[in-house]
């Protein structure tokens, strides 16, 4: 049975690829900050399959680093790797952005892959296996104005990932880049700290992309022949175009 490890796996994409890892035959390794939420999530996928849980901020390496140490030998040989967790915050020009809102991003956005990544890819070098996912974001592919320190976050991302695959490939590991376009998650409600009713109209008049739809693309790249790679892939509501652009009924 392989094993897969997903980051910020209590919520919105990561919690719906944990779910459709667990039916397929996954043992699964999700990875947090909030305990509650990690044991309830804990509770309800050990009914399908082996669990095993990690409360850390991945913004901290020696909490990353302790955390992934902590696994029993057991579970130590990881085949999947989910970088999912990431955020954003604030929607102000550069002139107006907030220190603590920028260090968040690069913090969880890029860091926080690189340390998580750093710790799972000399086991899987060993082995000659494995899957490296990463998260991104259309917002890599056009940066908008009042979101440049997000935009560049992901850009990172991007960046990232062709540097694993170019480090990588020659030991088996495969690296896939995806960029989701607008998924109706907890997502904008973060970016507007806390402020529902502006964090709702992003998703008004139209249909948004849904979790569950990226951790479809995610199981599709995943489980593809093993002579196939899917590097890139971006996935767009119906409704949206390109990052700005979003035809809405209202």
């Amino acid at each position: 049975m392989k094993t897969a490890l997903i980051t910020g796996a209590t919520s919105g994409i990561g919690k719906a690829t944990a779910e459709l890892f667990a039916k397929n035959g996954f043992r699964i390794i999700i990875c947090g900050r909030r305990t509650d939420v990690l044991e309830q999530v804990k509770t309800e996928l050990s009914a399908i399959t082996e669990v095993y849980s990690l409360d850390f901020d991945q913004r901290n390496f020696n909490e990353v680093e302790n955390a992934i140490a902590s696994l029993p030998e057991n579970w130590k040989n990881i085949d999947v790797l989910i970088n999912n967790a990431g955020n954003a915050h604030g929607l102000e020009p550069l002139s107006e952005g907030k220190i603590e809102d920028w260090d968040a991003m690069m913090d969880g956005n890029v860091k926080g892959l690189l340390y998580v990544s750093k710790l799972l890819i000399p086991g899987m070098k060993e082995r000659n296996s494995g899957h490296i996912v990463n998260i991104s974001s259309v917002a890599a592919r056009q940066t908008y104005s009042n979101g440049v320190v997000y935009c560049a976050s992901k850009k990172a991302v991007d960046v990232i990932s062709d540097g694993m695959r170019l480090e990588l490939t020659e030991f088996g590991i495969k690296v896939t880049n995806i960029q989701p376009g607008l998924v109706e998650t907890d997502f904008s409600k973060v970016r507007f700290k806390g402020d529902e009713e502006r964090a709702n109209t992003v998703y008004q008049g139209y249909k948004a992309l849904e979790p569950e739809d990226i951790a479809d693309a995610i199981y599709y790249c995943v489980n593809a022949p093993k002579h196939v790679a899917i590097s890139d892939l971006t996935i767009y509501p119906s409704a949206q175009s390109e990052p700005r652009t979003v035809y809405k009924n209202l």
